[in-house]
């Protein structure tokens, strides 16, 4: 087949309801390809990323309970219900991880910059999709053509999906990949006995009043109600020196090395004053309001709202200031550290990806070529505590955006590994 006829292949084979409500993506007629370097380590992350989410359980619940850094539990729940946070440290539900992993990878030369844990991913039924549709075009996908199916088999176990009106643009690719009447709005869900799986964000729980009426700790749901495990602040936690020690012990020594080589350093805008005598590491400034006069070369960083907000997940709420006019850093800036205490924001060295390019087919059947910049996202299911990879959702996005995410100018493809 040639190129043209590949891409009308994948067109012509998208389910009639669609993947995402009211979006659309470019189609490239072949996967795209990863080298030996990045597929090895991708082997390697799922095992570290569930040892990690397991080591994050355990520090927030010592601390919690008084035995370690009480600061750490005080931090994560900042502006979360108290109802929410009794629940979240409920006995029942003490160690239960989220099932699915995915991480945010922007490609780099050396390997990757992970700039988001997601434990509530969408992408699911569509990378799905991609999988079994390139595969059927003879393409080798990682995963398999079939892994990202049976990986979400695993952990829903015959289970419903409940999805919020908020997530309404992800209901099409789950009523695709497990059947429209095992997809229920929960906005009006009671709990069935069934396992259920949560397509729905903590901040949304709240509001779910039939649910929050009827729900017990302990009924299957994954990922659990844990808001604490959602938070951006982990990737900042990763990198305090006070916790170095318990990284090591949890992770081990090569899961601790592996994801110092991922995660760009990242800081917690605590307002806090420091002593005469300290600097905020890696910055070298003495308070937070120094950032204020940094240059455009300096405000290479990326601000972000935790988590416990409607704003904590798409692209929104994420501010790369090298790209900010100097008024608005400023602003953002004051802004994270007026709502600490209710929406704390973690910053991150802005990691820009290397450059890549991909081919796509045009609406009038050209064959374009896009140099841009991607963000890889393997899927990682955990069953019996082994995480294992389902799949690979590439999306490659032109070299002049700054913040990946899927677009109407964006190609999404599966990935393989370099011929």
């Amino acid at each position: 087949m040639t190129p043209v006829e590949r891409a009308h292949y994948v067109r012509d084979h998208l389910p009639s309801e669609g993947l995402f409500a009211e979006k659309t993506w470019r189609i490239a007629p072949q996967p795209f390809a990863l080298s030996a370097r990045h597929i090895e380590l991708l082997e390697k992350l799922g095992i570290t990323l569930n040892r990690f989410n397991h080591a994050c359980n355990l520090l927030y619940r010592q601390s919690a309970a008084g035995k370690a850094h009480p600061w750490v539990a005080t931090l994560l729940d900042a502006g979360k219900p108290p109802e929410l946070v009794a629940l979240s440290r409920d006995e029942r539900i003490k160690g239960q991880v989220p099932a699915v992993i995915r991480p945010d990878l922007i490609l780099t030369e050396e390997g990757f910059a992970m700039s988001e844990l997601d434990s509530v991913p969408g992408g699911i039924g569509l990378t799905a999709w991609l999988s079994e549709t390139y595969s059927a075009l003879g393409e080798t996908v990682l995963g398999g053509a079939d892994g990202m199916r049976k990986g979400f088999a695993s952990v829903l176990n015959d289970g419903e999906v409940l999805i919020s009106e908020e997530s309404a643009t992800y209901r099409p690719e789950m009523e695709w990949l497990v059947g429209a009447d095992r997809v229920r709005s929960v906005e009006n869900y009671t709990p069935s006995g069934k396992p259920a799986y949560r397509f729905f964000e903590a901040f949304d729980y709240p509001q779910l009043t039939k649910l929050a009426a009827s729900w017990q700790p302990g009924q299957p749901l994954t990922p659990p109600l844990k808001p604490y495990l959602e938070e951006k602040l982990w990737l900042a936690l990763f990198w305090s020196r006070p916790l170095q020690d318990f990284w090591r012990q949890e992770i081990g020594e090569k899961g601790q090395k592996l994801l110092q080589g991922i995660i760009p350093y990242s800081w917690v805008l605590d307002p806090a004053p420091l002593p005469p005598h300290a600097v905020i590491p890696e910055l070298g400034i003495q308070s937070w309001h120094e950032m204020e006069r940094f240059s455009q070369k300096q405000r290479e960083l990326v601000l972000k709202i935790s988590g416990f907000s409607p704003l904590a997940w798409g692209a929104r709420g994420v501010y790369v200031g090298s790209d900010l006019p100097a008024e608005e850093w400023v602003q953002q800036v004051r802004t994270a550290l007026e709502e600490f205490g209710t929406h704390p924001r973690v910053l991150q060295r802005f990691i820009k990806g290397a450059l890549a390019k991909q081919d796509y087919v045009a609406e009038n059947d050209e064959v374009v070529t896009l140099t841009g910049r991607a963000r890889v996202c393997p899927y990682y299911f955990v069953a019996n505590d082994r995480a294992s990879l389902g799949g690979v959702l590439v999306t490659l996005v032109p070299s002049d955006k700054k913040l990946i995410h899927g677009m109407r100018d964006a190609i999404l493809s599966p990935a393989v590994a370099t011929s």
